[in-house]
């Protein structure tokens, strides 16, 4: 199976020579494509950190990551624009849809800014829309939809780029349990109908049993990685939460 993320020894400092903090202790993971992985930790972890440098929205001190056979690490500019916009999919907490554009053009937005032919997009949206639910309100604004919709039309957007990757935050940290099951079905849909590679970052064991397989980070470096294999979803979740009682901390946290 295609390697579509390669994480080599990587570190990540902040601060300086007087008080300098070791956010990730030389990290290594590889993520294959239509892989659903998770990355666990307790707050201050570097779990976000990790998912930063990534995402190319921090970099790494030392080491290198490759994804799609491109070490990202090096990259700079308008190179760096070109590979996020083309390679990364993103999914946010809050959906970062635009209110003056419907369903259809915020999912389109992404190709028309690639000037994809308009033909093609039409085709895209569409198939990826019939595929995730959501024909029925392509023409609505996102007022004027649910959340759950709302989460669909972001998962979308994500998507219709074909990205290697698909990078999500704690993307169920503001949700209540029902908008946040709607969110992880989606996920499911995204990964197995659409084939999708998916890194998703979270603190919640619930989110995680979602994954294929989990890397729990604590002070930096990877304690442990468990995989769901022919698990039921509540059988990988009692797995997750006795890995997270061994991580020690704030249980409130964790669960």
């Amino acid at each position: 199976m295609e390697k579509v993320l390669e994480v080599k020894n990587i570190e990540k400092y902040y601060g300086n020579k007087s008080n300098l903090t070791k956010a990730i202790d030389n990290i290594s993971f590889d993520v294959n494509e239509g892989e659903f992985v998770g990355i666990m930790g307790a707050s201050g972890s570097g779990k976000t950190t990790l998912l930063n440098c990534i995402s190319t929205i921090d970099r790494v001190t030392a080491g290198s990551i490759t994804i799609n056979k491109q070490e990202i690490t090096k990259l700079k500019g308008n190179s760096l624009n070109k590979f996020r916009r083309e390679e990364l999919g993103f999914i946010f907490q809050d959906f970062n849809l635009l209110d003056t554009l419907t369903a259809y053009e915020n999912i389109a937005l992404a190709l028309t800014i690639q000037k994809v032919n308009p033909k093609e997009i039409d085709a895209r949206v569409k198939e990826v829309s019939k595929k995730l639910g959501i024909t029925d309100i392509l023409n609505k604004y996102p007022y004027q939809i649910s959340g759950g919709q709302k989460q669909r039309v972001a998962s979308s957007r994500a998507i219709i780029t074909n990205p290697k990757i698909v990078l999500a935050d704690e993307p169920t940290g503001a949700l209540d349990s029902k908008s946040a099951r709607q969110l992880l079905e989606t996920f499911e849909d995204l990964n197995q109908k659409l084939g999708a590679t998916i890194l998703m970052v979270t603190h919640d064991a619930f989110t995680a049993s979602y994954a294929d397989r989990i890397i729990f980070i604590k002070d930096g470096k990877i304690f442990n990685e468990i995989i769901k294999g022919n698990d039921t979803r509540k059988e990988f979740f009692e797995k997750i939460i006795d890995v997270q009682t061994l991580l020690g901390g704030d249980l409130n946290d964790v669960i």
